[in-house]
């Protein structure tokens, strides 16, 4: 059984896709769903499916507290599913290669500091792109430096806003994530 934690700052309509997936798999356990944000819906959306939940300060982040808890768990892989703050190096180093992110954008474009959500679709927009779509990576030191994992496209319609761009975006996220936590764990669990 592979115990997985994701990790969300808001929504999470990622989380709950990424949980309702695995609901019933034999060898996947999400095991926690973790947030620096007390006001997040993430934790109605956990608390809705039976999921334990951990909420906690970046103080305790910063400080090695949320590694322990995740060692304390026996947490095997970890997804950023919205997850808003940089991870700690030593948890990155803990978990090496075995925690993802998701990104609103095909990287290296559009990724960084402060590039979520919107923000991220204002300025695909605003750049006069094509395309746009998902990327999922690795999680290393830095914002959105990673090495990729998978990429997946979708048109930019000279009609759209921020919001319809978003829409599609969104469904690319809810198609693709799931799976590739699935084939990424197979070799990194149990």
């Amino acid at each position: 059984m592979c115990n997985i934690a994701i990790f969300a700052s808001g929504s999470g309509s990622n989380a709950e896709n990424i949980a309702k997936y695995f609901m019933q798999s034999p060898k996947v356990n999400i095991a926690l769903i973790a947030t620096e944000n007390p006001n997040a819906y993430v934790l109605e959306r956990a608390k809705r499916l039976q999921i334990p939940t951990y909420q906690f300060s970046m103080e305790d982040l910063k400080k090695g507290s949320v590694l322990l808890k995740l060692i304390e768990m026996k947490i095997d892989f970890i997804v950023l599913a919205g997850f808003l703050k940089m991870v700690p190096s030593e948890m990155v180093q803990h978990f090496n290669n075995r925690i993802i992110n998701i990104h609103p954008a095909l990287l290296p474009k559009y990724g960084g500091k402060g590039m979520y959500g919107d923000r991220v679709h204002k300025a695909v927009i605003a750049a006069g792109e094509k395309e746009s779509g998902i990327t999922i990576h690795y999680v290393n030191e830095h914002y959105d430096e990673g090495d990729v994992i998978f990429q997946a496209s979708c048109e930019v319609l000279p009609t759209d806003t921020p919001e319809t761009l978003a829409q599609r975006v969104h469904r690319l996220e809810w198609e693709y994530y799931p799976k590739v936590i699935e084939h990424l764990i197979q070799g990194k669990c149990g």
